[in-house]
């Protein structure tokens, strides 16, 4: 099935490109995918996804630890619940490319994807988690606290299991918005090799072969990358599920 899709779109592209017959507009599919193998055979492409992976896993990486305390603190406090919710709400609501210029006025280049993957991914954990914090069997740990079940087996028997569903989302959902916001953050603040100087340089110079080979690169990125999360922590998620008190 997954190939009869792939070869229908090719199909529509196909077809765009010879009713467009404008290469500056529609790249051709053949030449496409020509790019897309000779730059797989680059060093350098190598060294800017890499550059680019780095760069926005480190902010997707931070947002889970920082969002995931933030969700355990004021899940027990209302006064921090009141005081974060109106800040994370504003952060949702704001278009990514406002952050993204406020932060090439603040910081070097550089910096710019790791902030904006940070800023992208971290309510969204921050929101999962304390969902799942807050939905934890009330029950379970009155009885837990009546027959003095030690904290460490209440958070790891009874807390994780009840968590670990809004983990996945977090981490699965939140990967898919560091990588297009990182990508983004990149096509403005155009960092030394990385993937999104070279979407910026294919639209400045007119390369839409570039442009969709480039484009291809993330998309296949963007795959591996979910995969490799789905993965991980269906692992993880096996391992906790249905945990019970002992």
């Amino acid at each position: 099935m997954g190939a009869i899709c792939a070869l229908f779109w090719l199909g529509v592209w196909t077809v765009l490109y010879f009713a467009v017959d404008r290469e500056v507009l529609i790249a051709s599919p053949l030449k496409v995918f020509m790019r897309l193998f000779e730059m797989l055979g680059e060093k350098q492409l190598y060294i800017k996804v890499a550059n680019s992976l780095l760069a926005i896993l480190k902010g997707y990486l931070s947002a889970l630890a920082v969002g995931t305390v933030l969700a355990v603190m004021t899940s027990k406090s209302e006064l921090l619940y009141s005081i974060f919710k109106p800040f994370m709400n504003v952060v949702r609501s704001t278009p990514v490319a406002s952050f993204i210029i406020l932060a090439l006025v603040w910081m070097n280049k550089r910096s710019v994807p790791v902030f904006t993957s940070f800023l992208m991914v971290m309510p969204i954990v921050w929101s999962n988690i304390s969902t799942g914090i807050n939905s934890t069997d009330k029950e379970l740990l009155e009885m837990s606290k009546a027959y003095k079940v030690p904290k460490r087996k209440i958070i790891s028997k009874v807390y994780v299991p009840s968590v670990m569903p809004e983990v996945y989302n977090s981490v699965t959902t939140g990967l898919g918005f560091a990588w297009k916001s990182g990508v983004a953050a990149e096509v403005l603040s155009t960092p030394l090799n990385s993937i999104g100087t070279e979407l910026y340089n294919s639209k400045v110079y007119l390369e839409t072969t570039d442009l969709f080979a480039w484009t291809a690169v993330i998309i296949i990125m963007s795959a591996v990358l979910e995969k490799a999360a789905v993965y991980l922590l269906g692992k993880l998620f096996n391992r906790y599920k249905g945990g019970e008190i002992k």
